[in-house]
């Protein structure tokens, strides 16, 4: 049968990478996953409860397609106890988990053709649902300088439709901070460059409050989720926040695309928002991670990272060990049981020189993994 052009998309290779570590596992290893971004630990109770209630109550069905009231309303409270921003929660689109987010906005923003600039190293599936809905992603390589975060002068005159940030980003973990997030509206004000922001790993902080954009400017896209800091990936629940006259215009593609986000989900999302006291307990696991991780790779060899401001990443240049990532990550998959995911996903350029390594699981498995990678670059 004949297929598109446009489904001529590059696999997400960190899925492959988390299929053989399956695959593995079935065979009876013992694998320690650093590969994939989830978190170790289930949805909040409270959230988990919740459902269960409601299910008593009665059937779910469809909910309007912009998402349940009280869940919006939620949101835009926590923006004001967050980051002491007064949104209106008619501005507020519960979305079917971030992917689902960033197929809206793309939809919304831009015909077929437009050039996107996404800074390099930079979440993969951006650049594949750009090409699928016949979009022009753009690499915008970042430098060790700017810790992996797009600048100004990255995108100066080359007539982007829109621009793709992300902060904390993935794959390294670094923010942007409020001057940084100002000097790219800016940038992208004067170009008629349409701003996104990727706050998807908000809430996941270590040293300082990550800044939204809606602090800088009403003008933009902002996406968020529930997988994240409240540790709710396969709920497949997320929201996006708009310009109060792109409202309407999200709703009628929402509206034909998806219908609406799961209403089971929504439940457990907005219960989940007041769980405080168990996700502050999942922070602590990432603290304890991340000083582990940062300590443990540099023992193991792998010295060249940037810290991460947040998230669950460490992101390293191993050019000083292979310029083959996907074959080094199936070396230390075979050889040491440890799953990692290859630069190359983040960045086709230049990823074959990089590798990232999540620390979203356990304390014990993250020091168990450390301990094995020890051993193998010791032995290699």
């Amino acid at each position: 049968m004949r297929s598109s052009t446009r489904s001529a998309v590059d696999p997400f290779i960190v899925m492959d990478v988390m299929q053989a570590a399956s695959a593995a596992e079935a065979a009876g290893r013992h694998i320690i996953h650093m590969e994939v971004g989830q978190p170790g630990t289930g949805a909040p109770r409270g959230a988990v409860s919740a459902l269960g209630q409601a299910m008593d109550r009665g059937a779910l069905g469809y909910t309007v397609a912009l998402g349940l009231p009280a869940l919006r309303a939620r949101i835009a409270q926590m923006y004001g106890e967050w980051y002491n921003v007064d949104l209106d929660p008619g501005r507020v689109v519960i979305t079917p988990g971030s992917s689902g987010a960033f197929i809206l906005a793309f939809t919304a923003l831009f015909d077929t053709g437009d050039r996107v600039g996404i800074g390099a190293p930079g979440y993969p599936s951006y650049r594949q649902i750009l090409k699928a809905l016949a979009l022009e992603p753009v690499d915008l390589p970042t430098s060790p300088e700017n810790r992996y975060q797009p600048v100004p002068a990255d995108f100066s005159g080359m007539d982007l439709a829109g621009l793709m940030v992300a902060s904390p980003a993935n794959p390294t973990g670094t923010m942007l901070d409020r001057d940084a997030i100002a000097a790219l509206v800016g940038a992208c004000d004067a170009a008629g460059t349409s701003f996104i922001s990727d706050e998807i790993y908000h809430g996941i902080e270590y040293d300082k409050k990550a800044v939204t954009a809606l602090e800088v400017t009403d003008d933009c896209y902002v996406i968020n989720s529930f997988s994240k800091y409240f540790s709710m990936t396969g709920w497949r629940v997320g929201w996006m926040v708009v310009p109060e006259d792109h409202v309407r215009v999200i709703e009628r593609i929402a509206q034909n695309m998806f219908i609406c986000a799961p209403h089971a989900s929504q439940i457990a999302a907005l219960a989940a928002m007041d769980c405080d006291a168990e996700l502050q307990g999942n922070m602590d696991v990432y603290r304890a991670n991340r000083t582990l991780m940062l300590e443990g790779l540099t023992e193991a060899g792998f010295t060249r990272i940037a810290p991460p401001d947040g998230a669950f990443y460490v992101y390293a240049d191993v050019s000083d060990l292979t310029d083959d990532s996907r074959s080094f990550a199936a070396e230390i998959l075979e050889k040491a049981g440890v799953a990692v995911t290859p630069g190359l996903d983040f960045d086709p350029a230049r990823g074959g020189s990089t590798l990232r390594f999540s620390y979203a699981r356990s304390t014990a498995d993250i020091a168990e993994g450390l301990a094995r990678l020890k051993a193998f670059m010791a032995a290699r």
